[in-house]
């Protein structure tokens, strides 16, 4: 039951996130489609192939897919000022990640994957779309720049990973939590240690 709402929760929200991103670049309608539909099952597919699981089973989402197309259309028929209020606060990416990156975790942990493998299961499944999105996008993929992205999705994993959070409520509970500090660090402009590289002058 939690996999299946975190399921069409993290589809929803990664369809209009990855429309949005579509529209802001200016692509034409079959570029917001194939934007948005990345973006929701992008992470998902890269996990299946590092884990092991047949990629079949992407095609096998029927359901998924429709509510993904379904909530890429509206996104695209909205009035531009609905869209704008969309991107505020990148609510859409917030709760993407945090569904996708405990769905993803629940994955791997259910067929018995150790716990580096759990957390990396967790971290592709809640960044990877986005990660092939902005790419598509020509842009520098956000997870590996700037704010706190990435880490929350492993803290994701690492919690499952370690049986810590195993009933329903806890899962809704990190859910919640994941979310929120998502939103924290991008409203306050959290982000992670960056080291650069100079070219050495010469003398």
């Amino acid at each position: 039951m939690v996999w299946d709402v975190l399921n069409v929760i993290g589809t929803i929200a990664f369809a209009i996130s990855g429309a949005i991103l579509a529209m802001k670049v200016k692509y034409d309608i079959i570029g917001t489609y194939i934007l948005g539909l990345i973006t929701a099952f992008g992470g998902g597919a890269v996990r299946n192939l590092f884990i092991g699981i047949p990629i079949i089973e992407l095609w096998q989402q029927t359901t998924l897919f429709i509510i993904a197309i379904i909530t890429i259309t509206i996104v695209f028929i909205l009035p531009n000022t609905m869209v704008s209020h969309l991107k505020e606060w990148n609510v859409f990416d917030a709760i993407g990640l945090s569904a996708f990156a405990i769905q993803g975790a629940m994955h791997a942990h259910s067929i018995d994957l150790p716990i580096l493998a759990v957390m990396f299961s967790a971290a592709i499944t809640g960044a990877g779309g986005g990660i092939i999105r902005d790419i598509l996008a020509r842009q520098k993929p956000l997870v590996f720049q700037k704010e706190v992205y990435l880490l929350w999705a492993i803290m994701a994993g690492l919690f499952i990973g370690m049986d810590w959070v195993t009933e329903p409520y806890q899962l809704y509970t990190l859910f919640g939590i994941i979310f929120i500090l998502r939103i924290i660090s991008y409203r306050l402009g959290w982000s992670l240690p960056v080291r650069t590289v100079h070219r050495a002058q010469k003398g």
